[in-house]
């Protein structure tokens, strides 16, 4: 068993593990809240070790912290974002206070821990590490600055790796036609590259729409302190920490103009959730798509082969399955979940403060995580390596009853239906069952029936 040691807060002494850089509130935390073992994203705790240095930094400009006690904490928060053992020292669970004053405080008691021992001499968790703060907007500042910071630098990018990777798809697929579908049913003809290029322009959609959200998200709580007035913060602070945040993070953040919106609502992490439901419902209908056409390989559509990547069943030997387009599926399911908590959690601003914080923070950071990774799975093992099945197109393409929708200027959608019903119950080639029953030539009805010609529309 560890070792404990005794450590003393408002509310009296506590036992501590004698090895842990926390003190007596976060172990109050972990006694009060065993619901599911999982603690706050890393990514989180990140953006809220950058607010305190920020914090540090913009305080000894304002001549409200020591130089010695600022650089401290600095170095401190410097260390605990570079070592990634360290991060066994934030162990408060998800489900917490609705303000996340327990996280707050956890980073503040491991930063003066880890400050006291640098400067030899104590560094007080609430009145250094903490001054100008309340927890009431830095755990907003830091959903924002979490979700910004992952958003610019992950989701982005990723986002416009998978429009590239699906457009220079299509232009390498350009040249196939294949029997276009709705309903799941038989339609008339596309090129190949045509819904390709469906799905860049659903996924370049999702990236200005997101783009569109990223001033607002990167307008911060911080300076509004307990209830949005700053009370206890000086009136430079939060700009200051705005710049140093922006220096630090490589993202350009701005005070809100509105404290009290910011920490009494969470409108803008519920916006971002419902974009980010948008792109995961853009991503699964690219992956369900790519699971059709490579339904099979015998009695499915078989129009493509995606990349082999491992075996699809324990029982059935040679069996391959569209693994990456399941998983990318059930990572969109699982934004679409989250979104449904974020929203509820947005409803719960009562007052000045909103009390859903942790839980909206932990799903909107999951959110982002499982779209990034999905995003470039799906770009670089499912679009960018699918192999076309031409003979399997052709087949089908010939025998498309619905091609004689291109007839109807010439003969009348009647008549057009009855050739295509015949076509179909003899399952013969549209153009042979079409010169046995109008007065169209053969040559006539070779060019009125050329699928290419029919992917560009018109009469």
């Amino acid at each position: 068993m560890s070792t404990i040691r005794i450590e003393k807060d408002s509310m009296g002494e506590l036992e501590v593990p004698a090895e842990a850089l926390y003190a007596a509130q976060t172990q109050r935390a972990i006694n009060n809240f065993p619901i599911s073992g999982r603690p706050m994203p890393e990514a989180f705790i990140k953006a809220l070790l950058l607010i305190k240095s920020a914090a540090a930094q913009a305080n000894v400009k304002l001549e409200c912290l020591n130089q010695a006690q600022a650089d401290a904490i600095v170095t401190v928060c410097a260390q605990l974002q570079e070592d990634p053992a360290l991060m066994q020292h934030f162990p408060v669970d998800i489900f917490q206070t609705g303000s996340g004053t327990s996280s707050n405080m956890n980073a503040n008691e491991v930063i003066a821990t880890l400050a006291s021992r640098a400067l030899g001499e104590p560094v007080s968790p609430n009145d250094h590490v903490n001054f100008g703060q309340s927890s009431n907007d830095i755990i907003p500042t830091a959903i924002h600055v979490s979700a910004a910071i992952a958003l610019e630098k992950q989701l982005l990018p990723a986002l416009r790796h998978l429009a590239e990777v699906t457009e220079k798809k299509a232009a390498a697929v350009a040249q196939y036609c294949k029997t276009g579908r709705t309903h799941l049913m038989d339609a008339m003809p596309v090129r190949f590259d045509q819904p390709l290029l469906g799905w860049a322009a659903q996924i370049r959609q999702t990236i200005q729409q997101l783009e569109a959200l990223q001033p607002e998200l990167q307008a911060l709580a911080q300076g509004g302190t307990a209830v949005g007035t700053g009370i206890n913060a000086h009136p430079e602070f939060a700009a200051l920490v705005s710049q140093e945040l922006s220096t630090l993070s490589g993202v350009a953040f701005t005070p809100a103009d509105n404290f009290f919106a910011r920490i009494g609502s969470q409108d803008t992490a519920v916006a971002l959730s419902g974009q980010l439901k948008t792109v995961a419902v853009a991503m699964m209908k690219i992956a369900n798509d790519l699971r059709w056409m490579n339904s099979g390989p015998l009695a499915g559509l078989g129009e493509i082969s995606l990349e082999a990547l491992q075996p699809g069943s324990s029982i059935m030997p040679g069996k391959v399955n569209p693994v990456i387009p399941e998983a990318a599926a059930m990572a969109a399911a699982q934004v679409i979940g989250n979104d449904a908590t974020i929203t509820i959690g947005g409803q719960s601003g009562n007052f000045e403060l909103n009390v859903m914080l942790p839980v909206i923070a932990a799903n909107l950071l999951d959110s982002l995580e499982l779209l990034s990774n999905s995003a470039v799975l799906l770009a670089d093992k499912a679009i960018a390596t699918f192999e076309v099945n031409q003979e399997r197109l052709d087949d089908a393409l010939h025998k498309n009853p619905i091609l004689v929708t291109a007839l109807n200027p010439k003969i009348g959608y009647l008549k057009a239906a009855e050739i295509a019903k015949q076509a179909y119950r003899e399952q013969r080639p549209i153009i042979d069952v079409a010169e046995e029953n109008t007065e169209l030539s053969r040559a006539e009805l070779e060019q009125l029936l050329n699928p290419e010609k029919l992917t560009q529309g018109g009469l």
